[in-house]
């Protein structure tokens, strides 16, 4: 097979041909990734209740099946395997949330309480998993970073009443810290809207993101936070305008960065500034860059599936710019006057 080189300085082997469906490996539930790294309203799942637990939505006017949860998360393990061969890769950690029942045609009418196993069907409507490969790991500022992957998928975004059409997924690759479970995904490590009809189009866009990603370009610039710190005052200015932008007239928001957080999001926030043992403050009240950026991913742990890979995403741009203010003096209006 021809070799082709990547930017992560390994190497991955080009397929000759694109992976059909049957060829795809299945994961087994040996050594699982952590699931900690979101919580809201979701619960975790096995890759085996997925398969044998759980019916694959169709699009109705033609009867043609979706994507599954579980191909989505075959597939991407399998690129994984693919583009870091040698290395260890613990099996996907899975949640999900807005289960979609149902019951098989016999228990028609049937009271609820009364229905048996066998009489029930589900799916979910929402499917988030990461892939920990813990043999790629770096120590940044005092925290054990493994290299991390995976993908969401969202019916609720699918025309699933139409005829089959290109199905719509996400899919990151980037770093979990493993004190706090947090992400730590640049743009340059996110596809946020991958769009495609077969499963080996979605294998090759897959492999495609693993092999451009830049591990080393994310590490330095996650090295680089902890070298500016924020005052209590320049703190507290940057969570109360936090709060305000939120109410700002769409005119005044022109040309200010988003950092759409709720208001529990910042009270978790400005809790951890005191309260976090692992992202606190200092002993001079000072909190440094990185330590902020953990405490906004954790906050963004409560967002929805479908909604808390693009806030994960932005926490870093937004820091980025956060970082560039402070070292430059140049005015940013959640610092402004400071």
């Amino acid at each position: 097979m021809e070799q082709l080189a990547i930017n992560n300085s390994r190497v991955i082997s080009e397929l000759p041909v694109p992976l059909e469906a049957e060829e795809i490996v299945e994961v087994t539930e040996e050594a699982l990734s952590d699931d900690r790294f979101i919580g809201a309203n979701t619960h975790q799942v096995s890759y085996r209740h997925l398969k044998e637990k759980c019916t694959i939505p169709v699009f109705a006017k033609d009867n043609e099946s979706t994507i599954s949860h579980q191909e989505f998360v075959d597939i991407v393990s399998q690129a994984a395997h693919l583009a870091f061969q040698g290395e260890h890769i613990s099996e996907p950690a899975i949640r999900v949330s807005h289960p979609i029942k149902g019951r098989i045609p016999e228990a028609v009418g049937k009271p609820a309480k009364d229905l048996v196993e066998r009489e029930k069907t589900i799916y979910y409507e929402r499917m988030a998993f990461l892939i920990e490969i813990p043999s790629i790991s770096e120590d940044i500022n005092g925290n054990s970073l493994a290299l991390s992957l995976g993908g969401v998928r969202a019916y609720n975004v699918e025309n699933l009443y139409g005829r089959k059409t290109e199905e719509k997924f996400r899919v990151f690759i980037g770093y979990k810290n493993r004190v706090c479970c947090n992400l730590c995904v640049s743009s340059d490590g996110y596809l946020e809207d991958l769009r495609t009809r077969t499963v080996s189009e979605l294998f090759n866009r897959v492999v495609q993101l693993f092999g451009m990603y830049n591990m080393d370009k994310d590490l330095r610039t996650f090295e680089s936070l902890s070298e500016y710190v924020l005052s209590e005052r320049q703190f507290a200015q940057l969570v109360g305008r936090l709060r305000m932008y939120q109410f700002l007239k769409p005119s005044e928001k022109v040309g200010i960065p988003p950092l759409t957080l709720g208001d529990s999001q910042v009270n978790s926030v400005i809790r951890g500034y005191y309260h976090d043992k692992a992202f606190q403050r200092d002993a001079y009240a000072n909190l440094d860059m990185w330590r902020f950026y953990n405490l906004l991913t954790g906050a963004y742990k409560s967002s929805y599936i479908d909604t808390f890979l693009d806030r994960t995403v932005n926490t870093l741009s937004f820091t980025r710019l956060l970082l560039e203010s402070l070292k430059t003096v140049q005015t940013l209006w959640y610092l402004d006057g400071q």
